[in-house]
């Protein structure tokens, strides 16, 4: 992107993507999940404005929960049928909004010692 920076914080958590109004809950799957909004590869399709409810397993063991709006969906040549979601976090209260800055702040200072002490 010209003129800013893009940070990508990427990580495997387990992660749960349903319809915000479906009552039953899927299984958590562990896959690599971008935190800076939620860019994660899905196999069901959505559309845009469509709003999800999201479930995180936290490596400090808590289960954060959120919603989001879909802003696009991308396909992927490969594997088939599957897709790349990307979303942007709504309607988030400020004490979750805080628990999220701070898992994103850790990962960065982990992943920052890692790089630098190779």
């Amino acid at each position: 992107m010209a003129g800013r920076e893009r940070r990508e914080y990427s990580r495997t958590l387990p992660i749960r993507i349903q319809r915000e109004l479906d009552q039953k809950e899927g299984a958590l799957v562990e896959q690599s999940v971008n935190l800076s909004g939620i860019s994660v590869i899905i196999t069901e399709v959505y559309q845009p404005d469509d709003i999800l409810a999201v479930a995180l397993h936290l490596p400090d063991d808590s289960l954060f929960t959120a919603f989001v709006e879909v802003l696009r969906v991308d396909p992927l040549p490969y594997p088939g049928g599957t897709h790349r979601l990307h979303a942007r976090f709504v309607r988030m209260p400020a004490a979750d909004r805080e628990v999220l800055i701070r898992h994103i702040m850790r990962f960065q200072r982990h992943h920052l010692q890692d790089h630098y002490s190779s």
